[in-house]
């Protein structure tokens, strides 16, 4: 086991894109992730190696909490999404309630969403929650700490899980 057993967010892991935040695996503060008995996550990735390849893999957890910070430029409204899927082996997800949630700034009101995709979610890379119901959240103009903070959430079951895999996730501009 880590001496450490969180995994901390690694800011390099972000990139800014007009207007499109994108995260790789590494860029997520992972309760859990440093201790291999639970979570699979990458370490920087080589030359070699393609960052569109990374994926941080759930071994086993009763208490899910991936989360990541964008630090937002303006004042406009955004839409969170996380790129997931499962394993062969997935199980305990039927049932279980996973939520997003998002707040701006570190006092902000939480908003939230229950995900009923993780209940029947794909072996192939899917975006969650889907366009056709999307997740936004807007930024007021009068709030001096534009930071959203997200995350996925199933923290209440006490259920054990496995078999998830965390692509990454984007914070976009709603046109």
């Amino acid at each position: 086991m880590a001496t450490k057993p969180h995994h901390d967010a690694d800011d390099s892991a972000i990139t800014e894109e007009r207007g499109v935040y994108t995260f790789r695996p590494r860029a997520f503060n992972i309760v859990w992730g440093n201790d291999n008995r639970y979570w699979r996550i990458p370490s920087r990735p080589t030359s070699a190696r393609n960052n569109n390849d990374e994926v941080a893999e759930l071994v086993q957890v009763s208490w899910l909490e991936v989360t990541g910070v964008a630090k937002l430029e303006s004042s406009i409204t955004y839409q969170v999404t996380f790129t997931l899927s499962f394993k062969e082996n997935a199980s305990g997800w039927s049932g279980c309630p996973v939520f997003l949630m998002a707040k701006v700034g570190k006092k902000g009101k939480y908003k939230w969403k229950r995900l009923k995709e993780l209940e029947s979610l794909p072996k192939v890379p899917t975006e969650v929650p889907s366009n056709s119901e999307p997740f936004l959240v807007e930024v007021p103009k009068d709030v001096p700490d534009k930071r959203l903070y997200f995350g996925l959430y199933e923290v209440w079951s006490g259920q054990w899980k496995k078999g998830l895999r965390v692509h990454g996730a984007t914070v976009k501009e709603k046109k």
